[in-house]
């Protein structure tokens, strides 16, 4: 199985849909066609955003945005009843999580894999899968404690991000040479945490991590993540206005 080919090559940049609230009339759904509903703002969306992109498939699955702070009432009622993003409308049915549609888009479309075949990089792959709610919130954490100080577990779980980019020596991915669905769990969150703590804690993630800043480089060399990225100033105030962050 070919993982990771760099279709991103051939990577269109698209106009994005304008945004749906609460006074927008609902798409035709369950019409046949494949919907992604999203919130640009929201980091689990942007996971579902960046498998599709790199993987080709701006043609066969539609955007659909949603604004997360005037939600329109048909979504919950008729698309998704969990009223979060970002959810996947295929065959007539509607799934939900991100890490779970991530994995679906990749074995349900074409493309190139993003999951390795190799078995020693399927198992790590899954352990940093499961590890990437723990470093979400020993990150966030950190963000909302009061001080300038970045806390002890913030600070390990971004070196257990450097020592996992260690792991394999064809580099610079998690998994090696190859852009995986890794990768894509944790870029949206290391994007903004690089922000958040800068601005924050005047903290860089960067200083003495070589590979996680190598990481950041190439992920940025990537069409189909960079056009998932919003203005930092934009995620660095709705993050202040909505946590409360001075």
């Amino acid at each position: 199985m070919l993982i990771g080919a760099n279709l991103d090559q051939f990577f269109v940049k698209e106009v994005l849909p304008p945004v749906l609230t609460s006074s927008s009339p609902p798409p035709s759904i369950f019409d046949g066609t494949t919907r992604l509903y999203v919130a640009y703002i929201c980091p689990y969306a942007q996971h579902t955003w960046i498998a599709r992109n790199y993987k080709g498939l701006q043609d066969k699955i539609k955007l659909v945005a949603i604004d997360l702070g005037d939600r329109p009432t048909w979504y919950k009622e008729k698309v998704y009843p969990e009223n979060k993003v970002p959810s996947l409308e295929h065959n007539n049915k509607v799934k939900g999580e991100s890490l779970d549609l991530i994995k679906y888009i990749d074995t349900h479309f074409e493309g190139a894999s993003l999951f390795p075949d190799d078995p020693a990089k399927q198992a790590f792959a899954e352990e940093l899968l499961a590890y990437s709610d723990s470093f979400v919130k020993a990150i966030f954490s950190s963000l909302l404690a009061k001080g300038e100080d970045i806390s002890a577990d913030a600070v390990a779980a971004l070196n257990k991000l450097e020592e996992s980019l260690s792991k394999f020596e064809d580099g610079p991915f998690f998994l090696g040479r190859d852009f995986s669905l890794v990768d894509i769990a944790y870029a949206p969150f290391v994007e903004r945490f690089q922000i958040f703590l800068s601005d924050l804690k005047k903290y860089d993630i960067t200083d003495g991590k070589p590979k996680l800043t190598t990481w950041i480089e190439e992920l940025n060399k990537i069409d189909a993540y960079t056009a998932t990225k919003l203005d930092p100033q934009v995620l660095l105030a709705y993050t202040k206005k909505r946590f409360g962050l001075a």
